[in-house]
C-alpha cells in the first residue's frame, strides 16, 4: 500500500448503505504486510445467487481455479480475501491450502463448500501460509458487521493508493434495490475478463444465470475496457451476489423490461470502480479516454483503442505533455485491426489534430498543449472503415511506475 495518493483519487470515499444480511470484517494476519489489514472475510445470506467473470491467464491461480468451479452451482454465503500474497504458480500446494481454507471457511459459517469463494492477490510465485487464515476465520467470524465499507476496501489492496468503491440504487418494477461494489487494483491491469479483485452486492433478487448474463456485458463495458500496463493478472476475480432481500418481483431473463434501470445502473457502478483502478494505475498522473470511431465492428474498435491506450510511446507523451498524435497514428497502424489511412481522422481535447489522413491545414497546437497539462485527456480516432465504436480507459506512464514495479518484492 503506497503512502502517496494518486492525484487522481477521488476526494472522499463513498457512503455506502447497510445491505440486510451482509457482513464482514477485516483483520491483520500478517501474510506478508505489518501493521495493517490483510484478510477480508464477507458473509451473505443463505439463498444468495452468485456470478462471476474471470481471469483467461493461461497462468491463472489455484483461487481463480476454485472459483470457477463453486461458480457452477450458482450460489455464495461467504468470500475470502487475502491481500499479500497470490497464491499463483504454487503448483499441488496453492490447491491443497485453497482447498483448506475453503473446507475451514465452510464449518465456520456453517455452509456448503461450493458457496464459499477465495481470492488472493499480491506476489506470485510463493506458498501462501494459510493457517494464518484459518486459524484467523473464528474470530474474524465473531466480529462481522454490515458498515465500514471503507475498511473492507483497504483489507484487499496491495499497492493501491486509495480503497475503491461505489454504490447505487435502482428500481425493480416497483421496488428500490441497492448496489454496492469495492474494487483493488492499480498495477498489472490489462484485464480479460473483469478486473484485479472486485465483489459487487445487490440486494436484488435476481437468478444466478440472468446475474450472470448482466455480468459478462457489464464487464465487457467496464474492466475489460481499461488498462494501465498491458499486463493481465493471473488473479483477475469479479463477482456479483444478489441476495434477493429486497423481495422484488424476479425477472426471468437478462432482457427482461423489469431490470432496464437495474441493468443500467449495475453498468454504470462497474464502469465507476473500473475507472478508479485507472485513476490508481502505478504513478498515475492523467485519467485517459480513447474513443474509437469507424471500425469494422465494436471489437475491431476496442481492439484498436486498446493499442492506443498500451502504447508506451503514446502514454509516455500524455505524461510529458507532448501534443505527439503522429504516435497515435501509430497505434491505429499496428492494431492489427482494418484501418483506412487516407480516411484517418484524429482529435485531441476535441481540436482536430489530422482529417482524411493529413495533418489539419493551419493546424494550430496551441488549445491542443493546453488539453494536455490537464488531468483528464480525451483522444479521438475515427478510422474511416465502418460504423463500429468503442470507448477504452487508461492513464499515463510515468517514472513513478518503473519505481513502484522495480521495488516491488523488496
Amino acid at each position: 500500500m503506497a503512502d502517496k495518493v494518486s492525484p487522481l483519487a477521488p476526494a472522499a470515499f463513498p457512503s455506502l448503505p447497510v445491505l440486510a444480511g451482509v457482513r464482514f470484517a477485516a483483520h491483520a494476519c500478517g501474510i506478508r504486510y505489518k501493521d495493517r489489514t490483510d484478510l477480508l472475510v464477507l458473509e451473505l445470506p443463505a439463498g444468495t445467487a452468485a456470478a462471476g467473470v474471470l481471469t483467461t491467464s493461461k497462468t491463472r491461480s489455484a483461487p481463480v481455479d476454485w472459483c470457477a468451479h463453486a461458480l457452477k452451482k450458482g450460489r455464495g454465503r461467504v468470500v475470502v480475501v487475502n491481500a499479500g500474497n497470490a497464491n499463483a504458480f504454487t503448483g499441488e500446494k496453492g490447491v491443497a491450502s485453497v482447498r483448506r481454507t475453503v473446507e475451514a471457511a465452510a464449518a465456520v459459517f456453517g455452509c456448503k463448500e461450493t458457496e464459499v469463494y477465495v481470492s488472493s492477490t499480491g506476489t506470485i510465485g510463493e506458498f501462501l501460509p494459510d493457517e494464518k487464515i484459518t486459524r484467523a476465520l473464528p474470530d474474524v467470524a465473531r466480529h462481522l458487521k454490515g458498515e465500514d465499507w471503507e475498511r473492507a476496501a483497504r483489507a484487499i489492496m496491495t499497492t493501491d493508493t486509495f480503497p475503491k468503491a461505489a454504490t447505487r440504487t435502482a428500481m425493480i418494477g416497483k421496488t428500490k434495490v441497492t448496489i454496492n461494489g469495492i474494487a483493488k487494483g492499480s498495477g498489472m491491469i490489462a484485464p480479460d475478463m473483469a478486473t484485479m479483485l472486485a465483489y459487487v452486492v445487490t440486494d436484488a433478487a435476481i437468478p444466478a444465470e440472468v446475474l450472470q448474463s448482466l455480468l459478462k456485458k457489464g464487464a465487457d463495458r467496464s474492466f475489460n475496457s481499461i488498462t494501465v500496463d498491458g499486463d493481465t493478472s493471473t488473479s483477475d476475480t469479479l463477482l456479483l451476489f444478489a441476495t434477493g432481500t429486497a423481495g422484488n418481483k424476479q425477472p426471468e431473463k437478462a432482457g427482461d423490461k423489469l431490470l432496464k434501470d437495474f441493468k443500467e445502473k449495475l453498468f454504470d457502478l462497474l464502469t465507476d470502480l473500473s475507472h478508479q483502478v485507472v485513476k490508481d494505475g502505478e504513478g498515475a498522473s492523467k485519467f485517459v479516454e480513447i474513443r474509437v470511431t469507424g471500425a469494422e465492428s465494436s471489437k475491431a474498435a476496442r481492439i484498436i483503442g486498446l493499442a492506443i491506450a498500451n502504447s508506451p510511446l503514446v502514454k509516455t507523451a500524455i505524461s510529458g505533455e507532448d501534443a505527439n498524435w503522429g504516435r497515435v497514428v501509430m497505434a491505429v497502424g499496428k492494431s492489427g485491426q482494418k484501418a483506412n489511412r487516407d480516411k484517418l481522422c484524429i482529435r485531441i481535447g476535441g481540436t482536430e489534430v489530422a482529417r482524411n489522413g493529413l495533418a489539419v491545414p493551419g493546424y494550430d497546437e496551441t488549445p491542443v498543449v493546453a488539453h494536455m497539462k490537464g488531468q483528464n485527456i480525451v483522444i479521438e480516432a475515427d478510422v474511416g472503415i465502418a460504423d463500429g465504436k468503442a470507448v477504452v480507459w487508461t492513464c499515463d506512464l510515468t517514472h513513478d511506475y518503473i519505481d513502484i514495479n522495480g521495488s516491488y518484492r523488496s
